[in-house]
């Protein structure tokens, strides 16, 4: 049985960060959620997912991943990936993920990206 993905959070000024590890897969994703949500409820719009220890995903990990870049844009905020392996960064262009987050190579781009944003 799969085990849950592995959430560490962090906020930098008006910027929620999360870092993932593990397979991003269905309801084992919801962690990445409901991180997600104790930052919203906190006040942030702008949210970076660092995928640097997740390296595969499936598509009922990645709706997870779609329900809270559209939170943030519900929230008049965005949220950007960094940290993304070629296969997941194909994954999300072929799943049109790209159309509404962007994606970094290093976390510190992202955060830098969504502080432009949010100023």
């Amino acid at each position: 049985m799969p085990t849950a993905v592995e959430v560490q959070s962090r906020r930098e000024g008006n910027i929620g960060i999360l870092e993932t590890e593990g397979y991003i897969n269905g309801v084992e994703a919801e962690p990445i959620a409901d991180a997600a949500q104790v930052l919203v409820d906190d006040g942030v719009k702008y949210l970076v997912i660092n995928l640097e220890k997740s390296r595969v995903a499936n598509s009922m990990g990645i709706s997870i991943l779609i329900e809270v870049i559209e939170q943030m844009r519900e929230l008049g905020g965005k949220a950007a990936f960094c940290c993304v392996v070629p296969i997941l960064e194909k994954t999300f262009q072929i799943m049109g993920l790209l159309k509404v987050a962007d994606i970094y190579e290093k976390e510190a781009q992202a955060i830098e990206a969504l502080a432009e944003l949010g100023s």
